[in-house]
């Protein structure tokens, strides 16, 4: 079968694609501050990296509440409606494993998309517990601060959820070098440049 003739197509506004750079560099550099924290633990900067990975967090959560609302009031691709694909994924619990490329996001990748956004509002949700009960910081420190004793309340699930999501940030690379390399589908520059490679004619929904 010969490989389609890709064209450029616009998919992507601007501010969903600064949103995403934003949502993932706070992220890495929540990742990176949390190792680096455990790394110099109990010495003199160890508050010092805390206090900047409290501070990513909240820039995390101001990334995800703009995520939310953009999802509400953005153009149709950066709706909601567009990751939101019951049938698709009724068909893959069927076994049904490939899907036609269609402008906009991957109806695989929507699903895994919205579990990773259900675990980071947990994450922010239980890092804000854990900066008032730890650190006495935020805006949680009123009702938590002196409250060790829910410390592991919150700390099992916030670990938890960074290994997820470590776990996705390796599926997700994977998956772009796959379409690159191996599919010859460009699809890694999607959100820098709000353009898609596709198929000259796209299916039908």
């Amino acid at each position: 079968m010969p490989t389609p003739q890709l064209v450029v197509r616009h998919a992507y506004d601007p501010l969903l694609r600064l949103i995403h750079a934003w949502n993932a560099l706070a992220i890495v550099g929540l990742a990176a501050t949390s190792q680096i924290a455990e790394a110099v633990e109990h010495g003199p900067w160890e508050s010092v990296v805390w206090g900047w990975h409290i501070q990513l967090g909240y820039a995390m959560i101001g990334g995800l509440v703009a995520r939310l609302l953009w999802g509400f009031a953005g153009p149709e691709l950066a709706r909601w409606s567009d990751l939101w694909h019951p049938r698709a994924w009724a068909a893959m619990l069927r076994g049904r494993l490939s899907f036609p490329p269609r402008l906009g996001h991957d109806v695989r990748a929507s699903a895994v998309f919205l579990a990773l956004y259900a675990v980071l509002l947990l994450m922010a949700g239980s890092g804000l517990a854990l900066a008032a009960i730890e650190h006495n910081m935020g805006p949680l420190t009123a009702s938590l601060g002196d409250d060790s004793g829910l410390k592991h309340f919150f700390k099992e699930p916030h670990e938890v959820g960074f290994a997820v999501v470590l776990g996705f940030i390796a599926l997700h690379l994977g998956a772009l070098a796959y379409h690159r390399f191996f599919l010859r589908m460009p699809v890694d520059q999607a959100m820098v440049t709000g353009t898609q490679y596709l198929p000259e004619e796209l299916p039908h929904a």
